[in-house]
This record gives structure tokens, sequence and C-alpha cells, in this order.
């Protein structure tokens, strides 16, 4: 028996690419976890995955949760010792009416955080991004950035997903504060996250990194990506369950910057057999921005073109306990993975 056996984590989003993860550590760490879901025909998929990975899932249950719905979240958290909120919205191109993103994003935090309160859970660990503290400043914003700076959702410059991020966030410390209680929140602000799959749905992120090494960008903006390998990443999460260092504090967790031709340039080490897929250059961002009059996705993030200022990671290297993986390697790991599941094009 281990020292976790009699404690239980509500972790929301399990079947998404950092919400495997987390589950992945967690029972390796010997939790017992409650895992949601929005449909529950994937809960075999989501087991089979996870004892693949060498995890023991008798200790894993799962249960049906929507964030838009308030069926079933106080069921679900009534016997959980924490919370780890990953479940968010997410679209594969900018919507049109940010409010698609928005209140989802902002609604489901608001339930998974009242449940836990009406349950007396110990505490709670939310995974927000790091664009809630970088996005949104333009390319004269500052050249160091850390916790205690927030992006402005009321300043008209955020994407929809920014703006979700950070709403949600702003809610969570809100409803933290007023039950008396923010030192029981901890809130981990990710950067953009790579790392090897363990399914066979890429995510956002990997789905970058496919598009990458399918030939789809011969060029790319002059855009910069905070990263972090989901396996780190996964491994802070459940630090923070525990570690006073963190209470009541914001964690932004991203150990490395690249320009996303750096990005590149990593990826055809990894598989020089598709360098000549790979994009070549940056675009000048005069071509950036006509190109923007066309994709709605471009046109949201034009304010971040050139923006590269340092991210504060000290939070995070003290929960990791250990030297981050290099961006190399993660890189590596998700082009890999990737390949190996047959979701790259011959």
């Amino acid at each position: 028996m281990t020292a976790n056996s009699n404690t239980k984590v509500l972790l929301t989003g399990i079947t998404g690419f950092l919400g495997g993860h987390i589950a992945l550590t967690l029972l390796n760490e010997g939790f017992n976890v409650c895992g949601s879901m929005r449909d529950l025909s994937r809960e075999e998929s989501v087991r089979t995955m996870l004892a693949e990975h060498g995890a023991d899932v008798s200790r894993l249950t799962c249960i049906q949760l929507d964030l838009s719905q308030d069926a079933g979240w106080d069921q679900a958290a009534a016997d959980a010792d924490y919370l780890i909120h990953v479940a968010s919205p997410f679209v594969t191109a900018m919507p049109r009416d940010k409010s698609e993103l928005i209140s989802p994003a902002v609604e489901g935090t608001e339930r998974a955080i009242n449940a836990a309160l009406r349950a007396g859970v110990k505490r709670v660990v939310l995974t927000s991004s790091a664009v809630a503290i970088v996005n949104g400043r333009g390319p004269t914003g500052p050249t160091h950035l850390g916790p205690e700076d927030w992006a402005d959702p009321d300043g008209g410059k955020l994407n929809a997903y920014a703006e979700s991020k950070t709403r949600a966030e702003r809610r969570a410390w809100d409803l933290m504060q007023k039950a008396g209680r923010a030192q029981d929140l901890t809130v981990i602000n990710p950067g953009f996250i790579l790392g090897p799959l363990l399914d066979n749905d890429p995510g956002i992120s990997g789905d970058l990194i496919r598009r990458f090494l399918s030939g789809e960008f011969p060029g790319v903006p002059d855009l910069y990506l905070h990263l972090i390998d989901v396996r780190d990443l996964a491994q802070i999460h459940t630090k923070a369950l525990t570690d006073p260092g963190t209470f009541g504090c914001r964690v932004p967790a991203a150990f490395t910057m690249l320009s996303l031709l750096d990005i590149a340039k990593m990826l055809k080490t990894a598989m020089p057999e598709r360098a000549k897929k790979l994009p070549k250059m940056t675009l000048p961002n005069w071509l950036v921005r006509i190109y923007a009059l066309l994709n709605a996705d471009i046109r949201a993030n034009l304010v971040e073109i050139g923006y590269q200022p340092d991210l504060d990671a000290t939070r995070s290297r003290a929960l990791l306990q250990q030297d981050p993986t290099q961006a190399a390697q993660t890189i590596a790991a998700m082009a890999v993975s990737l390949e190996q599941r047959g979701l790259l094009p011959e």
C-alpha cells in the first residue's frame, strides 16, 4: 500500500493529451483517480491506453461530466480529496463568436470549483495557460513576465482562446477568495505542450507538429512559443497537490522559448527524412498581415508577432525537482509518436 492509496483525485478532462498524462502520473504515484469525460463511451479506450502505459487502472473510475451542464458535478466531487481541473473547451479554428470558447470555459470552471467547495476538498489545482500571462501585449511588451503579470481580457487584443483561459482563471481566483480558501488553489500556467502521445488523438499541439511534418507550411510567421514537455507538466500538477510552496500561487510552467522556425529546425534533426516538407523560412510580417486578411487563425495572433518575453519558471522548477526535459527531446518524442501511430502522410 502506497502513501497515496487512500487519496482520491477528481481529474477533469482525462481524455485529453495533458489529462491522460496527468492520470498516468497520478496512478503511478498510487492515487485513486476519478476521471471525467463528456462521453462515457470513451471509458474503455482510456482504460486501455493507461494500462498499455503501465498504469494500475483498478484504481481508476470514470464519470460523465459536461462543462456546460450541472449534472454529476456534486456526485463526482463528493468523496474526492483533491480536484485537478484540466478540462477546457477547444476548437481547431478560432470561432467567429468568442463566447463559444469563453462561456463554457468560465462556466465549467465555476461548476468544478463550486462542486469542490461544497464537497470540502483539500485543494484545487487548475490548469490555466501561459497565454493568461503573456498574450495581447504586442512586440514592445515587457521582456520578462512572471506569476504577477496578467493578460488583459478587456483590452480587445486577446484571441478567443487566450481570453477564455484568462477569464476562467480569474473566475477561479474570485470563487476561492470569496470562499476564504484562496490558499487552497494553485494555478498552473503552461506554455505550448509537446511530448509523446498516449493515443491516436494528437490534440491541438500535436496537430501543429503534424502539419509541419506534412508540408502544409513552406514558411511560418515570426511567432514564439514557450514550451514544456507534457511529462514534466504532469509531474508539476501532481506535486502541486501537496507542495506548500505553491499554495495560493500561480505557477508559470515553460522552460524554453522557441520560434516556429526553431521548432521546424529541431524537427528536421529528429526526422531528416521529412526535411523537405518542413518550413524553410520566417515569413516577412507584411506578407503575414496580408495573408491574415484571408485566415482568421493568423489574424487572431497578429498582435503576438515578434514578441519573445522570458517567462519566470522558478516555481515550476521547484515543483519538478529535476532538470526539465530538453526541448529537442520533447519535440522529437511527439514527432516519433505521430509517425509510429500512422498520423503522418506517407
